[in-house]
């Protein structure tokens, strides 16, 4: 099993930054890919940002040149550093990992619980 702590969430007003934070733990060989998705009010939930093993980054639209995707391999840590945060933005945060438990096992994928993010006007 893996375990991811999400942390970084909270009330920022139009124009400010936030950096998001999930931590992930438990029986890991190896992280194929982390992500983050978001879920507004009465919304599906939708893709932020994804990055590889290999630093190959993936951001939606409404995001790019706003959000930054990082990640630190030695503590198992994806990063989103969230730039001009405009009220559209808010939402709850989740984090996703694709991990391989042992050398030849198939990539699982996790989700974190969610932490939520609410920009004013």
């Amino acid at each position: 099993q893996v375990q991811l702590v999400e942390s970084g969430g909270g009330l920022v007003q139009a124009g400010g930054s936030l950096r998001l934070s999930c931590a992930a733990s438990g029986s890991i060989f190896s992280i194929v890919a982390m992500g983050w998705y978001r879920q507004a009010p009465g919304k599906q939930r939708e893709l932020v940002a994804t990055r590889t093993s290999g630093g190959s980054t993936n951001y939606a639209d409404h995001v790019e040149g706003r959000f930054t995707i990082s990640r630190d391999n030695a503590k198992n840590t994806v990063y989103l550093q969230m730039n001009s945060l405009k009220p559209e933005d808010t939402g709850v945060y989740y984090c996703t990992v694709d991990v391989r438990s042992t050398a030849w096992g198939r990539p699982r994928g996790y989700w974190g619980l969610g932490t939520q993010v609410t920009v004013s006007s």
